[in-house]
């Protein structure tokens, strides 16, 4: 069982390093079709999250890519949210619902924000060489388009032109209730909107045991209109207070089982690296597509373990447990193997050129 957990925290280090997220979102749901009780099963999936998020946090530091400002404003939020969170995960399993309604919530989730990206994703294949021919080759190659590491402001300079999206624009001119805060990019905006984004993805993290990356970082994009390389590492840097806090407070209840995050953290501390290292050579927007197919099976995953469960039949949360692995499986070889297959191009070509 250790070996497994490596394997699977190997899987989830590429997945993190590349795309810039936990994985918790992979590793809850995992466990839950284990046989884990919901508590452990959050409480583990949050102390991994913090393990991982100390390490890129490091990273985006030195990048200048974390706004503390709105990280300690974040934090207090979702402090709150966590605890609310938590004390409904135990609520929940003392009147045995705490594991259906989990669930739930992840096959919403996942499916509906795996869709959005897929969607997103299929769009700028179809247009994405009219829009490198016009913005030059710098961009493509460089950035997740919001599911990673945006590298072209990766040294966290020039930010002045950074425009917020369409729907930020209209929240920051509707909602400006005092005090009224600037943040990094020339974003001014109420206190109360960031309030209102770290509550809510603080209480998801509490009740699903995720560090709340795959929703807090669209919310700091599209509600608070935060850049895309400083919501990624101020998410990174708010996730380990989250994770932290999380991690104690369902240690405290017995929530935490070393024997499950210390393998985790082990093989996702090699896997990150190799993630890290791709974004330097991989065209992401290539696998962008897979990763919102990822989230997709994911939630076809928990939703086929928990109607398993349900009708006692175990074959069907066998089927659950296996798409959820797989899926994870085939993205992190998606990665692995393109990175490999431009390394070969780069050294041809450079043996060509000599």
């Amino acid at each position: 069982m250790a070996a497994l957990f490596v394997g699977f925290g190997l899987v989830v280090g590429i997945l993190f390093g590349f795309f810039g997220m936990g994985g918790s979102f992979l590793v809850t749901p995992a466990l839950l079709l284990f046989g884990y009780r919901p508590s452990v099963a959050v409480g583990s999936g949050m102390a991994f999250v913090f393990g991982t998020a100390v390490i890129a946090t490091l990273k985006h530091h030195d990048l200048g890519q974390v706004d503390y400002k709105l990280g300690g404003l974040m934090i207090v939020g979702t402090t709150v949210g966590i605890e609310i969170g938590r004390l409904t995960v135990f609520r929940l399993q003392d009147i045995g619902l705490a594991g259906g309604v989990i669930n739930a919530v992840y096959v919403l989730l996942l499916g509906g924000i795996g869709a959005m990206v897929t969607r997103d994703a299929l769009s700028d294949d179809g247009d994405g060489e009219g829009e490198e021919d016009d913005a030059g080759s710098n961009e493509g190659s460089s950035e997740s388009h919001g599911h990673g590491h945006d590298h072209g402001d990766a040294d966290g300079g020039d930010l002045s032109n950074h425009t917020p999206p369409a729907i930020a624009k209209r929240i920051q001119e509707t909602v400006r209730i005092p005090p009224m805060v600037t943040l990094r990019g020339d974003v001014r905006v109420s206190v109360w909107v960031i309030t209102a984004v770290a509550l809510s993805t603080g209480f998801l993290s509490g009740l699903l045991g995720v560090g709340g990356g795959f929703i807090r970082m669209p919310a700091m994009i599209y509600a608070i209109g935060a850049p895309v390389p400083v919501a990624v590492g101020t998410d990174l840097f708010e996730i380990v207070f989250s994770g932290g806090i999380g991690s104690y407070l369902y240690g405290q209840s017995g929530g935490v089982d070393l024997g499950i995050v210390v393998p985790l953290l082990f093989g996702s501390a090699l896997g990150a690296r190799v993630g890290s290292a791709a974004t330097a050579v991989v065209d992401s927007d290539g696998i962008t597509v897979y990763f919102g197919g990822m989230l997709l099976a994911g939630a076809v995953a928990v939703a086929v373990g928990e109607i398993g469960g349900l009708l006692g039949i175990a074959l069907l949360e066998t089927v659950g447990l296996v798409l959820v692995l797989g899926a994870a499986v085939a993205v992190a070889g998606a990665i692995v193997v393109t990175t490999l297959r431009r390394l070969r191009t780069g050294s041809r070509t450079a043996s060509v050129a000599e």
